[in-house]
């Protein structure tokens, strides 16, 4: 009679549990992020330029157009450890976008039909944000704000495997239960499973001046490579400057071995 309580109970607590499972699957809950690799990755992981180079293109042809990247300048482009534009690229590139001017001789910052006064970038300029303020942005996309991009991969658990997975793992089928909020899309990776991001990237969404083949994992891995290096453009340098702590320290500590041999090497 024990025996048969006892197995009864077992059954019980597991199908407990497996229903905790499910209503947990239902409910939302963010699957892990993808076992993806990168250049970048491990104490001597360098950043790819190419594939920085590449991922600059994605965000300036598709990421630009709803999230801003506040925290960089143009100038950086061209620095050491970054996509290493040249001067004259990277010069055109901050042309080509419209930055709020200063007031002219009048005084004005809008012309008299209401619009901000621009100019063309410049080096010492940042990335400007794609809309005026915040609540335009949110009016464009029904309450929700694209976040800025700055910084995502550091402020996001996962790092730049789970802005990858965020940008891949649209398209497929929601589990049987759960309802995709009108104006939402269904990503697994998401918390919650609803964004409110469409799917930004697809096959041959840019096309590539160097040639490579623009898949959408392809894209997903050059941004990625790329908002890795805006959160840190100063990781190579880190890198290396570590590696030679490491070996000045290791040094340090032979020498100061080989001193205290000789030191007290007649003391014994």
């Amino acid at each position: 009679m024990r025996t048969a309580l006892r197995l009864g109970l077992s059954l019980a607590f597991a199908a407990a549990l497996a229903g905790s499972a499910v209503a947990a699957t239902v409910m939302g809950e963010a699957q892990a992020p993808k076992d993806v690799s990168f250049s970048f990755e491990g104490p001597f992981g360098t950043y790819d330029r190419a594939a920085l180079q590449r991922g600059f293109q994605v965000y300036n042809e598709v990421c630009k157009n709803c999230h801003s990247l506040n925290l960089v300048s143009f100038a950086a482009l061209t620095e050491p450890g970054g996509p290493e534009f040249t001067d004259a690229e990277a010069k055109a590139i901050a042309a080509s976008y419209q930055i709020p001017a200063d007031p002219n001789k009048q005084g004005q910052t809008y012309d008299d039909k209401g619009n901000r006064l621009t100019r063309p970038g410049i080096l010492a300029d940042h990335f400007p944000p794609p809309f005026p303020n915040e609540e335009a942005a949110r009016a464009t996309f029904n309450g929700a704000l694209p976040p800025d991009l700055s910084v995502i991969v550091k402020a996001r658990e996962g790092g730049p495997q789970y802005v990858y997975s965020i940008l891949t793992g649209f398209g497929q089928n929601p589990p049987k239960g759960f309802t995709v909020v009108d104006g939402k899309y269904f990503n697994p990776y998401f918390a919650g499973w609803n964004i409110s991001m469409p799917p930004p990237l697809a096959d041959g969404a840019v096309t590539y001046t160097d040639g490579t083949k623009a898949t959408l994992d392809q894209e997903a891995h050059d941004v990625v490579t790329f908002l890795t290096w805006a959160a840190e453009p100063k990781m190579e340098q880190r890198k290396r400057l570590g590696f030679e702590v490491l070996v000045f320290l290791t040094v340090l500590a032979g020498l100061l071995y080989l001193s205290y041999r000789r030191v007290w090497k007649d003391a014994h």
